[in-house]
């Protein structure tokens, strides 16, 4: 990188390690900034069926499955004995893989950053120093990291990309504000051995509504990540240090204690804040946020590693399928930028409203009506049909395939509002 680069990622997580990738693949000359720091658990470990199009895309699916657990689908287990399994059928998901993987993060994190150094993007192992801009650049390097980058030969880049992920690098310089959700939880999780997952298929991912919170149990090859979800106030109940108040809530919970009995914990536990929060703006003059420096959602249902992914996909074909001339055009770009802020607030919405069925329990009751009206009226008749169709467009939801689809939320709304009925209330299977 002689004269300089076009384009500077901050941040070299899947977010920024995709966008690289898929920008060089069109000819832009791509540095990124990677201060190499990263734990060795992330949040992230199980991926939806559209991410396998993203790897085909990037042509990693093939070493990703090398050292991934294949994932059938998701189980739901209710502290009341209720359970739902959801599978990826191929005909429900149309063009999509009835698949995806369960993977190790710090594996998964260094193949996406071998495709971008295949493909010949640039990586600078130093963090990035960002300061106020005016005029064409919002926000800027620093004179000093400009000097400490050789490879940018003294040129500022035309533009700069946040993908530095929860730290909001840019956004926090500029002091934009950002919305947070409801909720006051916090996740512990580490990686067991001798923990049974309860899997109906093997690497089937597990989410149980508990006493008090959700878990989640992840198979992993030769392990398993255990993670519970619960409000801050009910965690202090359960000791003073995050290993304690794992271990604890893993017994107090009748769901775990017993397929938790033996287990060994072979990693540290880690500790997860405040999940959800969606910046106010997207982008400025000279730069744009990418990934979770953008916002994220809720852990559960795993989207998070998808959003990240997606957008850079989105950024990349809504904004730069133009061509280098783009840069040049402020209000071209400006305009790109719109467009992929509309659509991944939308696709936040969308999550955070099939999330909500879950926790507020109707998703369990829904399931349990469609119980009673296969027992009461039989395979073929009208009412079981309805929750068999209402099922289908309920995987195409969780599996990201249509999770905006306004047919089908307008569907699982109308189910949610006039087919509950013979069943516990969804205030008795909402997580706590």
């Amino acid at each position: 990188m002689k004269g300089g680069c076009d384009i500077a990622i901050v941040g070299a997580g899947p977010a920024g390690c995709t966008l690289a990738s898929l920008l060089k693949m069109r000819g832009f000359e791509v540095l990124v900034f990677d201060d190499d720091k990263r734990p060795d658990l992330l949040v992230g470990e199980s991926l939806l069926p559209t991410v396998v199009n993203l790897m085909r895309r990037l042509g990693i699916e093939d070493r990703v499955k090398e050292f991934s657990t294949y994932k059938p689908g998701v189980a739901f287990m209710h502290r009341g004995g209720l359970r739902l399994d959801f599978f990826f059928p191929e005909k429900a998901l149309g063009k999509t893989p009835n698949y995806s993987y369960n993977i190790p993060r710090p594996e998964f994190d260094n193949v996406l950053r071998e495709r971008a150094e295949e493909l010949g993007v640039t990586f600078v192992k130093r963090r990035a120093a960002v300061e106020k801009g005016d005029g064409e650049r919002e926000i800027r390097l620093t004179q000093e990291c400009l000097d400490d980058t050789p490879e940018l030969a003294g040129k500022h880049p035309k533009l700069l990309i946040d993908c530095a992920g929860r730290v909001r690098l840019f956004a926090r310089e500029l002091k934009i504000p950002a919305k947070r959700g409801g909720r006051n939880d916090v996740a512990y999780f580490a990686h067991f051995e001798n923990f049974d997952a309860e899997s109906s298929k093997d690497g089937q991912v597990v989410l149980s509504v508990l006493n008090h919170g959700w878990s989640w149990r992840i198979p992993l090859p030769e392990r398993l990540s255990v993670g519970l979800v619960v409000n801050k106030d009910v965690a202090k109940e359960h000791g003073s240090t995050a290993e304690e108040r794992l271990e604890s809530l893993i017994d107090s919970e009748p769901i775990l204690q017993g397929p938790g009995q033996g287990r060994k914990r072979v990693s540290e536990v880690m500790t997860y804040t405040n999940y959800q929060l969606i910046s106010d703006r997207l982008h400025g003059p000279g730069w744009v946020a990418v990934g979770d420096a953008h916002g994220f959602v809720d852990p559960m249902l795993s989207p998070g590693l998808f959003m990240a992914m997606h957008m850079a996909d989105l950024i990349d074909r809504k904004v730069f399928a133009a061509g280098a001339k783009v840069l040049d055009r402020p209000e071209q770009l400006a305009k790109g930028f719109e467009k992929v802020e509309a659509e991944m607030l939308d696709w936040h919405d969308s999550w955070a409203n099939i999330i909500e069925y879950f926790y507020d329990g109707r998703i369990f009751s829904m399931y349990e009506a469609g119980a009673v009206m296969s027992e009461l009226y039989g395979k073929w008749a009208l009412p079981f049909l309805m929750e068999k169709h209402m099922s289908k467009q309920i995987t195409r939801m969780v599996s990201g395939v249509s999770t905006r689809s306004r047919y089908g939320r307008g569907l699982v709304a109308f189910g949610a509002k006039h087919l509950l009925w013979k069943t516990e209330t969804p205030e008795f299977y909402s997580v706590r």
